[in-house]
């Protein structure tokens, strides 16, 4: 699609700054805004050292840009021009608005001059966004100018941006708006208290139901940055509905998130890279579970949850009820399976457990000791095969070694069980921990399900799995993420890219989106289950079945839904879903130069 604007400016509180999925948007998309839009294309954030470093390379702004900074800066707002070190490498101002604060309260009573916003009870994270983003304003407005004749198209991402948006359309500005949300805040508020969104969001005043939960501030910047944009947009199915009952405004354009899919594994790639990162997770397993009693790794399966601590919203509690009756069901079919089930879920943790960090010591002695004699070991195979004599430990090793090994194993036995998690928590009552027990899943020896709470960001260096984001997911055999409130799902797609079977909701954007686009054949790769209008004990008993019937997959039917999960996921690249954007930019530029 051919692009009617001259240049596009697209504002986001996580251009450089990562906070949560939007910054996984912003930045996987940026090289191909680059292709369509070229050096006409700017990525507006704001400016935080700490965040910048390593990101951002700071460069001499463009001779157009630097008349506005130095206006800007008479005024305290200083901006910030370079490139964010990512593909691409698309131009980036951000704006340090530190020194604007003072101006709170004056651009608080404009807003409610200007659109009635009601900031009398915002709380402390209302702020900084709005400050932030009214600067960001002001600078599209002064570089408009230095436009002359162009198509100037603002994109302006979530609440956190709205004010931005909401000062252009007051200045008059000769420049097209585009506003989208990636999930309302009333229908998150809602999903995370409990209540039954998509069985009430007909029948609330959605402006008077935000007084409940003091968010009618930040409800009020979405809803008229949804009704004054020139371009309303989301970027799901399932969230359009919700921005149709909540902000009263249907979008006019869905722009669902994308990967750059070639970044990731090809089809070939994808099951050398999972034996490589599975025989890790493998090596985690032996000094987690082994001290205390054996399973067969050749008949283990891992499963995985990953995201933030929204335990309701991310469907933590229907994926831990759900591995409790698994264990149940496979302990009475005296299945030889062994599923482990991690929760990499990062929460408030003190420590690494004392007794894993001996385990571990205990297990690298023991592997350390083996690769010492592998040359001797190696010596002892090849006589044994060309003097057609049986291989036995005693012939392979000397009998100090193994007298010298015996007190190794010795130390590395302990009695009692596994621990549930890897860390000690601050929170005693942690609902994790606590909704674990309840499930009757005590990593006992008989449990064919083993649990591993593992409540630390996924960094590569944490000093167990030592495994980033990606290579855990990529070692794993099935992702599950059975979202209640998800207005797109990243997580998903991304396990889908990496090769990596998954479980979506149908209010998952994602989710609907694949359930459209695909039927769920006999190896689907990606399994949807049925969230809406159905109670839990039923998402439960949906997911049991798919878990369990997973776990008695041949070899060869496990590999064909990896393969199957890739394919579907490159359907989500943004090669095709930047069209979309485009769309939305010519869309407000037709409203506004008409």
């Amino acid at each position: 699609m051919d692009e009617k604007a001259d240049v596009l400016f697209e504002v986001s509180w996580e251009v450089c700054n990562k906070v949560g999925g939007i910054y996984t948007v912003v930045k996987s998309k940026a090289a191909k805004m680059v292709e369509t839009y070229g050096d006409n294309y700017f990525m507006v954030g704001p400016y935080f050292a700490s965040k910048a470093i390593g990101q951002f390379q700071e460069e001499i702004p463009d001779e157009i840009c630097k008349a506005p900074f130095e206006e800007l800066k008479k005024l305290g707002v200083i901006c910030h021009f370079g490139k964010w070190l990512t593909e691409g490498n698309p131009s980036v101002i951000l704006v340090d608005f530190v020194n604007y604060k003072y101006r709170i309260n004056d651009i608080k009573r404009e807003l409610w001059d200007w659109y009635k916003i009601d900031s009398l009870r915002a709380t402390a994270d209302y702020d900084e966004p709005v400050v932030w983003a009214y600067t960001a304003g002001m600078l599209i407005e002064k570089l408009s100018q230095c436009f002359q004749n162009k198509k100037i198209v603002a994109h302006f991402h979530e609440w956190l941006s709205g004010a931005g948006l909401l000062y252009l359309k007051k200045k008059n500005a000769r420049i097209a708006t585009v506003f989208t949300t990636h999930a309302t805040v009333l229908g998150r508020t809602l999903a995370s208290s409990n209540i039954d969104l998509y069985n009430v969001w007909n029948r609330i005043n959605p402006d008077q139901e935000v007084y409940k939960y003091n968010i009618e501030a930040k409800h009020l910047i979405e809803k008229n940055s949804a009704s004054f944009a020139d371009a309303f947009t989301t970027v799901s199915e399932i969230t359009g509905m919700e921005a149709s009952y909540l902000l009263k405004k249907k979008p006019d354009v869905l722009l669902p998130n994308g990967l750059d899919i070639g970044k990731f594994p090809t089809f070939e790639e994808v099951v050398i890279k999972h034996k490589l990162q599975r025989d890790r997770i493998r090596e985690f397993m032996l000094y987690y579970f082994f001290p205390y009693y054996t399973f067969d790794p050749k008949e283990t399966l891992i499963y995985f949850i990953a995201g933030r601590y929204e335990f309701h919203d991310k469907g933590i509690d229907i994926y831990i009820k759900a591995l409790g009756k698994l264990n149940e069901k496979l302990k009475q079919l005296k299945s030889k399976k062994t599923i482990i089930a991690f929760i990499w879920v990062p929460a408030n943790f003190r420590n690494i457990r004392p007794e894993l960090l001996e385990n571990k010591t205990l297990y690298q002695d023991i592997k350390d000791a083996l690769e010492e004699s592998i040359p001797d070991v190696e010596k002892n195979i090849i006589y044994s095969f060309v003097a057609d004599k049986k291989a036995a430990k005693e012939t392979l090793f000397d009998e100090e070694f193994l007298t010298e090994m015996k007190t190794r194993i010795a130390r590395f036995l302990k009695k009692g069980r596994p621990p549930l998690l890897t860390h000690d928590l601050y929170d005693e009552n942690d609902i994790i921990l606590k909704t674990i027990i309840a499930a009757n899943l005590k990593n006992e020896e008989q449990d064919p399900v083993k649990i591993v709470y593992y409540p630390i960001y996924l960094s590569g260096a944490d000093g167990l799995l030592n495994l980033n984001y990606y290579e855990a997911m990529q070692g794993s055999h099935l992702g599950i993420f059975p979202s209640y409130y998800e207005p797109w799902g990243y997580t998903p797609l991304e396990a889908g890219a990496l090769g990596v079977s998954s479980v979506t909701t149908d209010l998952a954007g994602f989710g609907r989106y694949f359930c459209a686009e695909c039927m769920q054949t006999e190896t689907p790769g990606i399994f949807v289950l049925k969230r809406l209008n159905r109670n839990d004990d039923d998402v439960v008993s949906q997911l049991v079945n798919v878990m369990f019937n997973f776990a008695n997959l041949s070899r060869e039917d496990r590999i064909a839904n990896k393969l199957q999960a890739r394919k579907t996921a490159s359907m989500a690249d943004w090669k095709t879903f930047v069209n979309r954007y485009i769309e939305a930019h010519n869309m407000a530029v037709g409203k506004a130069y008409r």
